[in-house]
């Protein structure tokens, strides 16, 4: 089936593992097309700059060309048009982990990176890790990491990095995304309630990570964060080996002495001083978990940290998008309360005497609803000033499912904090030109464009900028 593929369309082409997978397999010489609904940046501009042009809406004319397969996203569902189409036509489809697992991982030692946060980051450490010392992996990363070209490469290594997500595989297979991966080492870098979508409760999200467990052989390992009270009831295995990790004194592999600066971390094990140039303690516990895996496959303490010394990052997270009218402004992929938090104290030690603006978009399967209603206002006790945006997609919850803007936004008040409900983007831009000042600092939280916020905001403040100077010649020249 895999060998004879020559044409590929990708159904919802610009999630992020999708559009990378696309590239990498026109980069192969395959022929590639793709669709989505909305199709926005970083993916689209990185589809349109590998020649990959993105059909806008699902058609069946989009199919007519009949490709030798087609890969389903797993936001697709049935009564999608191509979606149809293929079971109607019997055209030969498939999952993306699917697509993954037989053409590109199978024979190969695969490292799984997964977790309920953190997944992008390590897994794009760890890739970097291992290229910089000449493994040469294959890998796919959710994200697009600075330090290569995409976030998908397929190579002939015997090493391949995935970043594993328990969301599920497809419409036609409820399994989490992480079964698929043939797993000869997993990293669990943490667990807790998210995709409420799917997942009824913590213990339903519990039994996915098992399965993940399950399939690791005896001759694998389990790396987990020894530190995570939602994982441990999961890593008394016999089948094969589990190495913890953390900053507790039980932990295999344990850091200790942190130092957490304005742009960069200090940690130590007990043979090694490592540094890595991301702020935060997550980004330690990131960083720690790539250390144990590296060492775990040969690689010295050294020529780990000579890696973390040019790791350059990943794309929308904690990244600057630009500095405006002297505001910053910076574009962050955080969606869960837990991931809000620990990235606002991470901007917390590196902007010190700055405010700090954080702008949330309720954009995820989670967020949109009540799950996280009471979590959400002690998520922003690091920001000084909060914009909530209206909850995405809105229409398609019943009313008392929705996540309360208006109740997040009092309980924000109520805590001391200035915060405000503005449903509409052109609202939140409108107030950020006209509150903040130089100096400033805003970030803001989407795992979608969020109605190109950012560019918008930047170009406000450029206008309002290009506006002072005006005034302060015309003033002059009296």
């Amino acid at each position: 089936m895999w060998g004879d593929i020559r044409s590929v369309h990708f159904v919802g082409i610009c999630g992020t593992a999708m559009a990378s997978t696309a590239v990498a397999l026109k980069q192969q010489g395959l022929q590639v097309t793709g669709s989505d609904l909305n199709p926005y940046p970083p993916m689209s501009t990185f589809l349109a700059q590998n020649g990959i042009e993105v059909m806008p809406g699902y058609s069946e004319s989009n199919l007519r060309h009949r490709p030798d397969l087609v890969v389903i996203g797993n936001a697709i569902s049935r009564g999608n048009p191509e979606a149809e189409y293929c079971l109607e036509h019997k055209l030969r489809y498939c999952s993306l982990p699917e697509l993954l697992r037989e053409r590109f991982i199978r024979g190969k030692r695969s490292i799984v990176v997964a977790g309920t946060h953190g997944k992008t980051t390590t897994a794009a450490l760890l890739a970097w890790v291992f290229e910089h010392n000449g493994l040469r992996p294959g890998f796919l990363i959710g994200g697009l990491p600075l330090n290569f070209d995409g976030g998908a490469r397929f190579t002939d290594s015997e090493w391949f990095i995935i970043e594993g997500d328990e969301y599920d595989t497809a419409f036609f297979d409820k399994r989490s995304k992480f079964v698929h991966y043939l797993p000869e080492c997993v990293i669990l870098n943490n667990l807790e309630f998210d995709h409420a979508d799917i997942f009824p409760d913590l213990a339903a999200i519990q039994r996915s990570f098992e399965q993940l467990i399950r399939l690791v052989p005896r001759n694998g390992l389990v790396l987990a964060n020894g530190d995570d009270p939602n994982l441990r009831p999961l890593l008394g295995v016999r089948f094969c080996p589990v190495r913890e990790f953390g900053l507790g004194e039980h932990n295999a592999v344990r850091a200790f002495n942190l130092q957490l600066g304005a742009g960069a971390s200090l940690f130590e094990i007990p043979s090694y001083r490592f540094h890595i140039n991301l702020p935060g303690e997550f980004n330690v516990r990131n960083a720690l978990a790539v250390v144990a895996c590296a060492k775990h496959y040969g690689l010295s303490n050294r020529q780990i940290q000579s890696a973390f010394d040019t790791f350059q990052g990943v794309r929308r997270r904690l990244e600057v998008r630009g500095v405006a009218d002297g505001v910053t402004v910076i574009d962050d992929f955080a969606h869960h309360p837990t991931a809000i938090r620990v990235t606002l104290e991470a901007l917390r030690l590196k902007y010190p005497r700055q405010r700090l603006w954080a702008v949330f978009e309720p954009r995820s399967n989670t967020t949109r609803r009540r799950v996280f209603q009471k979590d959400l206002p002690g998520a922003f006790a690091p920001a000084d000033c909060i914009v909530i945006a209206q909850v995405a997609r809105l229409e398609q919850l019943d009313p008392e499912e929705r996540l309360d803007p208006d109740q997040v936004v009092a309980d924000l008040r109520a805590a001391g904090k200035q915060a405000l409900y503005l449903p509409e983007v052109e609202s939140i831009v409108s107030h950020l030109a006209r509150e903040t000042e130089g100096g400033d600092v805003v970030v803001i939280f989407s795992n979608g464009g969020f109605g190109g916020i950012h560019e918008k905001l930047l170009d406000r403040l450029n206008r309002r900028a290009r506006v002072g100077l005006a005034a302060l010649g015309a003033t002059a020249g009296r």
